[in-house]
């Protein structure tokens, strides 16, 4: 099918549209905003948030996103709410309505049954002059210019601001609450998200050999140590067992270049000293970041100074870390 539109354009077009309208919101982040996250923070019950159409959808990120960063919060969909389910609300409980207009039926019948409930109405809206913001406790304005669709119609721009309104009342909360990334492992213990928030070094290391040589090991120690142990690298360890150097598939390689004569050449001769270290105590995504860094692909890993073994690229890669 040939494209008679210029769709680069399109594109750029409705970004820059979303882009400017949420850039627009930093001139309503205001007293009205500080006052809000404390009614939020001070609450003793739960964050319930609803909506109607796409804000409904939004309604359900936002509540995504409050649960996963220490808000506890639930979504209800405004017209589910008419229908039964506002049962779901206690009186303690804060509530946050999304809405364009601020004018849908569905609002307008939900509104009076929420103070009647004598919870806290939120209005996060993006018309000043609306039923839902006369007859909120709160105002959120979100307000845009127009919807990045070409009919002005379809709700894209109303939506990002939304979005972004609700991101932004969640991590004021998440640093209000001092929310660690602790906090927030625990709340994902799952997939590759998880394993970066909670999987140590330990972890790592328990499952991998422990390869190492003396400072007097010979070239034939070394190479069979490194080779039996399939880390492409070993420590080199004193008498006391402390790590003096580490020794690599890479030079070895370098050393056999540059030494003709390798009957004397001992684990002290080729050894690298003060090899990179962590600790097993650190997460496993701190190990990734220190090999970045370094362009390496293996790091030492210590406990209270000892020796505990190797925490190769590989496994970060095998539990889907990198």
């Amino acid at each position: 099918m040939k494209l008679t539109k210029n769709i680069k354009f399109s594109a750029i077009k409705v970004l820059q549209n979303e882009a400017e309208a949420i850039n627009g919101l930093i001139d309503h982040i205001d007293e009205q905003f500080e006052e809000v996250i404390g009614v939020l923070l001070g609450s003793s019950g739960r964050v319930v948030v609803t909506g109607i159409g796409k804000s409904a959808i939004i309604a359900s990120k936002i509540v995504a996103t409050l649960n996963s960063t220490g808000t506890p919060s639930l979504f209800l969909h405004a017209a589910d709410a008419i229908h039964g389910d506002l049962g779901m609300i206690k009186q303690e409980d804060v509530v946050i309505c999304i809405s364009k207009s601020g004018n849908t039926p569905e609002i307008k019948v939900l509104v009076p049954l929420l103070k009647q409930l004598g919870s806290k109405l939120i209005a996060l809206v993006s018309q000043r002059e609306s039923y839902l913001a006369e007859h909120a406790d709160y105002v959120l304005f979100a307000g845009f210019k127009q919807e990045a669709c070409p009919n002005n119609l379809a709700p894209t721009t109303s939506t990002a601001v939304h979005m972004a309104l609700g991101d932004a009342l969640a991590v004021c909360l998440l640093e209000a609450r001092g929310f660690t990334a602790d906090d927030f492992a625990r709340y994902h213990p799952g997939g590759s998200l998880g394993k970066q928030l909670y999987m140590t070094v330990g972890d790592l290391v328990a499952k991998n050999q422990r390869p190492s040589v003396g400072l007097e090991a010979d070239l034939r120690e070394v190479i069979v140590e490194i080779s039996s142990k399939l880390l492409g690298a070993t420590v080199v360890v004193d008498q006391e067992n402390t790590v003096r150097g580490i020794i690599t598939d890479g030079d070895l390689r370098r050393m056999l270049v540059q030494n003709p004569d390798l009957r004397n050449v001992k684990a002290k001769d080729i050894m690298t000293i003060n090899p990179k270290t962590i600790a097993v105590s650190d997460y496993a995504i701190r190990s990734l970041n220190k090999m970045k860094d370094f362009n390496i692909t293996q790091l030492v890993a210590l406990e209270d100074g000892n020796y505990k073994g190797f925490v190769h690229i590989h496994d970060l890669m095998k539990e889907g870390i990198v």
